[in-house]
């Protein structure tokens, strides 16, 4: 049971037997191994170098803070990235770059400018950085080229054209939008120009019929009834005293008529009489109100010496007819009556001048009154159409308030960004500055002959396994006496040691000399490669 035991494990992995494959093929897994590592190491040297030259830019934030001065420019970076990147790499732009330091130029046969550009574009990378929040903070620029000088001269001129280009994007964007806001402006404040001037018309053309005139128009007519009443009143006091002058003269007549036929009775002085009765009681009651000054007691004593200076004219006129009447003097009352006529102190001349200025008073408050009721018309219509004039003049207010506030607005952010467009100006906004100046490579970044030097190793390997297990399958001797005995129908009962020449011996010794040569100088060669690509490469 031991031995079969021992037996399965010697079969599933015999170490002497393995050692004897090692012994025999190691020449054949070295010598290819050898030269897979020595084909591929060679490439690498025989592939033209390519040098690459990378700067590292920062994307600096605004030194103005934000709280004092907006920005007016895109805050999407990686767009304004992407454009910029757009714009650099354009053909215009590369091509100038390419002649100006001769690039893509060797070789039997000359590219295309469109080759040309394309390559470029290859030879050009641009990898931005981010923050934790995915925010760019910087990005690297990096070109390749077969002459290390050149490659750092095209990355500076690269970054000299990022940097120049974001502050032209800034400015001419900053400016775009400063423009923009201005023309804005500009219709704006001829919006509510034609607002304002519609306003002024509107108000030109409804004077005293506005909102804000109500008041006023109120009070106006407050004035106007009150001088209307006022008016009437005076117009009806007129019109009695016109008609109290008509009875006097009528009765001054009707006296001079009975005088004349012998009557003798003074018909006129009993009503002067109680016309002034009537003034004394209307004095005695306005004194009792006002002081002697007030205007109403002032004309009611006018009034009372003007009937008593009457009443006093009549009886010297009485008296001085009575006396030619008893003289017995015919033509004395006809010369009375004439003279009466024609004496402008004669009462009854003052009653017909009185008369006539009450007849030109009355006609003066009846066409006052009548002003004064066209006025009150007027005021009337002015306060009737004031809701209509309200609403008309809110609907053009609300545009010119709408307009008003458009227009302030603009002006707001018109100089806003006049303020963000001198700070780009003044390169305060944000901006790119270099942080490592464009390198001058010493190592060529292609090909890694380093990495050469490994993929090599693994290539050689895989060669020298194929090589001697192909050797191994191939060859069908037997080498081992546990192949003989499984090949053989019966046991075998006993083994004759190999009995080995002399000059076999020598062979062998020379071979596995010559193997373990080939083993220490494939080693050392390998080594020593791998330094020169480490060192130099």
């Amino acid at each position: 049971m031991v031995d079969d035991l021992d037996e399965k494990n010697s079969e599933a992995f015999d170490l002497s037997h393995y050692l004897g494959m090692v012994r025999r093929r190691h020449l054949h897994f070295v010598i290819p191994f050898f030269l897979g590592w020595v084909i591929v190491w060679g490439i690498s040297w025989l592939l033209p170098p390519r040098y690459l030259s990378s700067t590292l830019i920062l994307v600096e934030e605004p030194t103005m803070p934000k709280d004092y001065v907006t920005p007016n420019v895109s805050d999407d970076l990686q767009e304004r990235m992407q454009s910029i990147t757009q714009q650099i790499l354009s053909r215009t732009r590369l091509l100038h770059i390419i002649d100006q330091y001769n690039l893509y130029g060797g070789g039997h046969s000359q590219p295309s400018p469109d080759d040309k550009v394309e390559a470029m574009r290859k030879d050009i990378s641009i990898d931005l950085v981010r923050d934790s929040r995915n925010q760019i903070t910087a990005f690297n620029v990096a070109y390749s080229s077969r002459d290390p000088h050149v490659a750092q001269k095209v990355t500076s001129e690269l970054t000299n054209l990022f940097i120049n280009e974001n502050l032209q994007v800034r400015q001419q964007q900053s400016e775009d939008t400063t423009t923009f806001l201005e023309s804005q402006l500009e219709t704006a404040r001829r919006t509510l120009a034609d607002q304002e001037e519609k306003i002024r018309e509107f108000k030109g053309q409804h004077v005293g019929e506005l909102p804000a005139q109500l008041g006023s128009n109120l009070q106006i007519l407050a004035g106007i009834q009150a001088q209307l009443q006022t008016e009437e009143d005076a117009l009806n006091a007129a019109k009695q005293q016109r008609v109290y002058l008509e009875t006097l003269a009528d009765q001054y007549s009707s006296l001079q008529g009975a005088q004349k036929t012998g009557n003798g009775t003074p018909q006129g002085l009993p009503a002067i009489d109680g016309e002034l009765e009537k003034l004394r009681a209307q004095l005695a009651d306005l004194s009792a109100h006002y002081t002697d000054r007030h205007p109403d007691v002032r004309k009611v004593k006018e009034e009372i010496v003007k009937r008593e200076k009457l009443r006093d004219q009549m009886l010297a006129s009485l008296k001085a007819k009575t006396n030619s009447a008893q003289k017995g003097d015919p033509n004395a009352s006809a010369s009375s009556e004439t003279a009466d006529l024609k004496d402008p102190s004669s009462p009854m001349m003052q009653l017909q001048s009185q008369l006539q200025a009450n007849r030109v008073e009355v006609a003066n408050r009846e066409r006052g009154i009548a002003d004064l009721k066209a006025k009150v018309t007027d005021y009337q219509a002015r306060l009737n159409q004031e809701p209509v004039r309200e609403q008309q003049l809110s609907d053009l207010t609300r545009g010119y308030e709408q307009s008003k506030a458009n227009y302030d607005d603009l002006l707001k952010k018109k100089n806003e960004s006049a303020m963000a467009t001198s700070m780009e100006l003044l390169q305060q906004g944000e901006r790119f500055r270099v942080i490592d100046a464009p390198s001058l490579p010493v190592k060529p970044d292609f090909p890694n002959r380093l990495k050469f030097c490994g993929l090599g190793l693994g290539i050689g390997l895989a060669l020298g396994l194929l090589v001697a297990g192909a050797f191994e399958v191939i060859d069908d001797r037997i080498y081992d006496e546990k192949e003989l005995q499984k090949l053989l129908p019966v046991p075998v009962i006993s083994e004759i040691p190999v009995l080995a020449a002399a000059t076999e011996e020598q062979t062998t010794r020379r071979r596995w000399w010559l193997g373990w040569a080939t083993a220490i100088f494939v080693s050392v060669t390998i080594l020593l490669g791998s330094a020169i690509s480490y060192f130099r490469g």
